[in-house]
């Protein structure tokens, strides 16, 4: 039988988010409605002729055409029958997992990271070493300890880039650095690429443009503002894509057909929703780096243009208990640090609608503060120094 742990964000969310009034948890940047979606067109209504002419079969397993051709087009050398078509990155990464990792592997995953990344392996079997992420380092690893973690039995590296919860990206240099590790011992790099940094003259870059056994995984979910497709990929070398066709036919037919012309409409018109959400990451960003200079109470590592944040706490209280009773009596939505395995900490999701994230800050001071925090601090102070603020 298979255990699983909890899966600590999930379980937290389905819990408490549709009690939540000031939902600043999430981190998808502000989702985009259907009535968003036609006008990204200069023709508002070839989004409707798209959707009523279409016929409502199963449509194409692997993804159709048009959808595998337009995620091509997001990566330097990447052909479409590479890409296979997914229920979201968690369907992408489940499908990765399951093909290539068997009991005795050794993974080693980012840490912290998304949840999946680790305890799937674990699950299946595999030992499972963490290449730590350092917040007095700016949530950067340490590529000398990847390389003595690495051994003849490493299967597989797992990455979250950028990272959930913290936001902070590995960029190209560190990732080619990675890749060579990696290819010392014949192993795969799986990451989760599901946040897009959204910083002018960026240095990001997907490890499958990178390294002959990357692995890509991605979804509209987080920079594309549409989560409710549900509709993600897996971008890989041939071969691994063979074996992953015979996984997603025990996983899912297909995506269904139009969650498929969504996501081809929406990729195909990425430009003018990258351009709304940059400029929606830019304002939210400059209205939160404001709160943070005004409120002594909370410490950041500040993300890489990225829609997640994981701010340091500084009270005595432990996180889910105050998280709690934050919701219960503001209305206010923050993920634990604890659903991370990283107490003393939340995920704040800053790019949520400007109104709610205004007023959600200000209720999250307003109960710091009213709970006497300040006498609380763990020995910490505002002047610690984590590389970035």
């Amino acid at each position: 039988m298979v255990e699983l742990a909890p899966f600590g964000v999930e379980a937290w969310l389905n819990k408490w988010e549709k009690k939540a009034r000031y939902d600043i948890s999430q981190s998808t940047i502000a989702s985009l409605s259907m009535a968003d979606l036609r006008e990204l067109d200069d023709d508002p209504n070839t989004l409707d002729k798209l959707l009523f002419d279409a016929k409502l079969n199963y449509g194409l397993i692997e993804g159709s055409p048009a959808f595998k051709e337009a995620v091509a087009q997001l990566y330097e050398h990447v052909d479409p029958d590479q890409v296979l078509q997914t229920n979201g990155a968690t369907g992408a990464n489940l499908a990765v997992l399951y093909a290539l990792v068997e009991p005795g592997d050794q993974v080693i995953a980012e840490y912290p990271s998304y949840q999946q990344l680790f305890d799937i392996p674990r699950s299946l079997g595999a030992t499972v070493d963490y290449w730590r992420l350092r917040e007095e380092e700016g949530w950067q690893p340490r590529l000398a300890e990847l390389a003595n973690l690495v051994t003849e039995k490493t299967k597989l590296i797992c990455l979250n880039n950028a990272n959930n919860p913290t936001g902070t990206v590995l960029d190209r240099e560190t990732l080619s650095r990675v890749a060579e590790i990696a290819r010392e011992v014949g192993a795969y790099v799986l990451v989760d690429e599901v946040y897009h940094p959204l910083m002018k003259n960026g240095t990001a870059c997907s490890i499958v443009d990178l390294y002959e056994r990357g692995i890509a995984t991605d979804s509209l979910s987080k920079t594309y503002s549409v989560p409710g497709l549900r509709i993600g990929w897996t971008v890989t070398n041939r071969e691994v894509a063979d074996r992953l066709r015979s996984v997603r036919d025990y996983t899912m037919i297909c995506g269904g057909v139009v969650n498929d012309l969504l996501a081809t409409y929406v990729l195909n018109h990425r430009h003018q929703v990258l351009a709304r959400n940059r400029a929606l990451v830019e304002q939210n960003w400059a209205l939160y780096q404001d709160w943070l200079a005004k409120e002594p109470l909370v410490s950041l590592v500040a993300p890489a243009g990225v829609s997640t944040s994981f701010p340091r706490l500084l009270i005595e209280e432990d996180t889910v208990s105050f998280c709690t009773r934050l919701l219960e009596q503001t209305g206010v939505l923050l993920v634990p640090g604890e659903a991370f395995e990283t107490p003393h900490h939340v995920r704040l999701g800053y790019c949520a609608p400007q109104p709610v994230l205004k007023e959600g800050l200000r209720r999250l001071s307003t109960f710091l503060h009213a709970a006497n925090c300040q006498t609380k601090c763990n020995g910490l102070s505002k002047n610690t120094s984590y590389g970035v603020s």
